[in-house]
């Protein structure tokens, strides 16, 4: 009987842990949607990346402060823990990210990014001895081949090393966040972990618009999307509640749940959560081999799932700080 409804308890918390995975990366899909006609309208990417985690920030701070319920105490011990998230996983990502399209096509950049599951894998072997399973190798190997269709370089795309080196610091970051999200044994609840990081992430941002390494320009023209024009605040209150607020507490939520290495494959959801905005949104319509790709990309996350059979449970991640 106790082993029934330990399974039943494990089955529960792994399917809502896939649905926090899934509104985590629809809602992280969105962004690129949004920040487009932003940028289309004037506004620099640093600038459309400071707000978007400012207004996230805002949004946070309050309902964090009131999950904390006066435990204080909790952020002392926990003080490397927000400073790696928030500076590597929020700031140092999308910094690195936005300065690896200066270099090169958007799509080799974002595929070199969501190499981070292969990253998690490693992490997770080397520094906790979670040897992969073959299903989870399969697993990865599909949703690989099944991304560079959704991301339509078969081709051939044009390389650049500062550009490389930029997009795997982008690696390092999507990983650091998967890693530390997945940490449950910090007592911090995922609101909280999602508002501080944001908040450290936010003044980084601003700091790094000071001194001048990233450029910050806004601009009060209209932002067109699918023909239809909508104030300069509609997309940044969609960029920072739904692709930042929302799309970060929910990625914690999944992490803790489906751990760091199942959920950062299951964030690969958000390529084609991008594919799927930039239709309705910009009107650019995925070509066939892109709906493969997406078919691929499912496929091979499944498959991870079944893999994570083969993996004994292992110790709580501990933080990288």
């Amino acid at each position: 009987m106790a082993t029934t409804q330990q399974a039943t308890a494990t089955g529960s918390r792994s399917a809502s842990g896939l649905g926090f995975a899934a509104l985590s990366a629809m809602s992280f899909g969105l962004s690129g949607a949004l920040a487009k006609g932003l940028l289309d309208a004037g506004w620099t990417p640093g600038a459309a990346v400071a707000v978007r985690i400012l207004v996230a920030a805002a949004v946070l701070v309050v309902p964090a402060t009131l999950a904390l319920r006066g435990r204080w105490g909790l952020l002392r011990p926990n003080a490397g823990l927000v400073l790696a998230y928030g500076l590597v996983a929020v700031a140092g990502c999308q910094l690195a990210y936005f300065n690896a399209v200066e270099h090169m096509q958007v799509g080799v950049a974002l595929l070199i990014e969501y190499t981070a599951p292969v990253a998690v894998v490693g992490w997770l072997w080397l520094r906790h001895g979670q040897r992969p399973g073959r299903l989870t190798v399969v697993g990865g190997a599909v949703a690989a081949v099944g991304l560079v269709l959704v991301l339509d370089l078969v081709s051939g795309a044009d390389l650049s090393a500062l550009g490389v080196l930029w997009a795997l610091g982008a690696m390092v970051g999507a990983a650091t966040y998967f890693v530390l999200s997945a940490h449950e044994g910090n007592g911090l609840p995922p609101i909280v972990l999602a508002a501080a990081g944001l908040v450290l992430g936010a003044a980084a941002l601003l700091v790094a618009g000071a001194v001048g390494v990233v450029p910050m320009h806004v601009s009060a023209a209209r932002v067109t999307y699918a023909g239809t024009e909508v104030a300069w605040w509609v997309p940044v209150l969609g960029l920072g509640v739904v692709t930042a607020a929302l799309a970060y507490v929910t990625g914690i939520a999944a992490s803790r749940r489906l751990g760091s290495r199942l959920a950062s494959f299951a964030a690969l959801l958000e390529v084609l959560f991008a594919l799927v905005f930039a239709w309705l949104l910009l009107d650019e319509l995925p070509r066939g081999i892109q709906f493969v790709g997406g078919a691929l990309v499912l496929a091979g996350v499944v498959v991870v799932k079944l893999g994570e059979r083969e993996v004994a449970p292992a110790p709580p991640v501990e933080p990288l700080v």
